[in-house]
């Protein structure tokens, strides 16, 4: 697949994610496992058929988990560029999965996708979560939008952004009554 070199004025739209979009889908999940891989002293058809197993698990895991969830693919300009996966909670706007192809990284186009979904968790007074790796560099980006830990769990930390001037419930149960 030719992609065209990202700009940080292209537009940026999602669409649905469909079973055509699976090889595409593929390839992005496969992209953020490329370091973590190269470190393991396997083959390429070892490294495909882990990927590939991997890949089915998580889209299990996912559809299992989060019934109704949007599973979108972004688009740059018209061309794929990664995926969002996003569940609506009655008061949580979960983050399940945001992936760029490489070439599309740096570009803007997350932080563009993470600022509508917060300002769409203001206007709905709704908390914005997501689970990130502590080795993934996206992490001070999460920061910096105003996200902060409220959990860990392993290789995984839990992050929040909450509404101006209201108390998500884990800040909530952290609280001493009064």
């Amino acid at each position: 697949m030719h992609l065209a070199p990202p700009t940080r004025d292209q537009s940026v739209t999602l669409r649905q994610a469909g079973e055509a979009d699976r090889e595409f889908l593929f390839q992005v999940y496969s992209s953020t496992r490329a370091e973590e891989l190269a470190q393991v002293g396997w083959d390429e058809q070892q490294r495909q058929s882990f990927l590939e197993m991997q890949f089915r698990a998580q889209a299990r895991y996912y559809e299992s988990e989060y019934p109704g969830a949007q599973f979108q693919i972004i688009l740059a300009d018209g061309q794929p560029a990664g995926r969002l996966y996003v569940h609506r909670r009655e008061n949580e706007i979960r983050i399940m999965d945001i992936a760029l192809l490489p070439p599309y990284r740096r570009q803007g186009i997350g932080t563009r996708l993470l600022k509508e979904m917060l300002a769409e968790g203001g206007q709905t007074c709704q908390r914005v979560t997501i689970h990130v790796e502590i080795f993934n560099p996206a992490l001070r980006l999460y920061e910096r939008l105003g996200f902060r830990q409220i959990a860990s769990n392993g290789v995984y930390h839990l992050f929040e952004w909450t509404p101006s001037g209201s108390q998500s419930p884990a800040q909530l149960t952290a609280s001493p009554n009064p």
